[in-house]
């Protein structure tokens, strides 16, 4: 699962270094630089990697410190080196390690704050605005493609930027899977499923994910292989609890009851009818043994109480 690291990402003289430093007392929690760490393993400055190895070494030197960064069990906050994105590996590495954030900044900014400083090899050329310029925009679509959270820190207090970035590590993200024919509420057996559609359940879930301040996505799928990727998924995306109703799937699939039982996260098995007090098949469920709580018969109210559950789980 996606740790609930920060990694911070920029362009050089974006501010990573000073966000870190603040970020870490904030939140408590180490702070790391990779272009530090990869100093400190070579022996050398990066200035001298550069001239005597060239840059694609120390590119790869990068790539092979974050796949060691991403196995990391801590919470750290993590500042890159400005073109650490640009390769696509890095990329997918970065969103592995926890949650990216761009700091962005206008070419402008960037050279009024670097004009003196000789310590950077990319800029030590006839025009350094200009190459500040085209490296900018060589890297947009690259920051912006692997980033969580996009700041643009011009004109942005500090104070501002650690709250920002602070809101976005307290959101939880959480997954709603409904299962066969749920997305029939409204036209199937009203009478035990009542009148209220589908669409009324998406509307009041993104109601409660606004209120709360999460990000709560919602999945629904008449196929139990679909169900069982979206789950599968799931460890993979930062997901951090998961309701769901696995409609009939409830009473016979072991495959997604494996499914669910690979995922360390609080799990809620939701049913809108009271399952006890129907048909004799309805009341076994080979998937509520690997949830941490089953709630049926409180209509489509159970889902928020579902949601409520998680996050008061996640959070203690």
């Amino acid at each position: 699962m996606k740790q609930k690291n920060v990694v911070l990402t920029g362009f050089m003289g974006s501010g990573k270094t000073s966000v870190g430093l603040r970020l870490s007392y904030r939140l408590r929690r180490p702070v790391e630089d990779t272009d530090k760490l990869i100093e400190r393993r070579e022996g050398r400055t990066i200035n001298e990697i550069f001239a005597r190895e060239g840059e694609e070494y120390f590119r790869q030197q990068e790539t092979e410190l974050l796949r060691e960064l991403a196995q990391r069990p801590y919470q750290t906050i993590f500042s890159v080196g400005g073109g650490t994105p640009v390769r696509p590996e890095n990329r997918e590495l970065l969103k592995a390690m926890g949650i990216v954030v761009l700091l962005r900044i206008r070419p402008e900014t960037v050279y009024q704050r670097l004009k003196e400083d000789t310590s950077r090899p990319l800029l030590q050329c006839e025009n350094p605005q200009e190459r500040i310029r085209q490296l900018m925009e060589s890297r947009r679509e690259a920051y912006e493609a692997c980033a969580d959270l996009i700041l643009d820190v011009d004109e942005m207090e500090m104070e501002g930027i650690l709250t920002k970035i602070e809101e976005e590590v307290n959101r939880m993200k959480l997954l709603v899977i409904n299962g066969p024919n749920i997305n029939f509420l409204g036209i199937r057996e009203k009478s035990v499923y009542g009148t209220q559609d589908y669409p009324y359940l998406l509307d009041m879930i993104r109601k409660k994910a606004e209120e709360t301040g999460n990000d709560i996505t919602v999945f629904q799928s008449n196929h139990e292989g679909a169900i069982i990727d979206r789950i599968q998924e799931a460890y993979f995306d930062g997901t951090e609890g998961i309701v769901i109703n696995p409609g009939a799937y409830t009473h016979y699939s072991y495959a997604i009851r494996d499914a669910l039982a690979s995922i360390t996260v609080p799990k809620v098995e939701i049913h809108i009818s009271d399952i006890t007090r129907r048909e004799e098949f309805r009341k076994v469920s080979v998937t509520a043994p690997v949830c941490d709580r089953q709630i049926y018969g409180q209509g489509l109210a159970g889902y928020l109480q579902a949601i409520d559950f998680i996050l008061e789980t996640v959070k203690n």
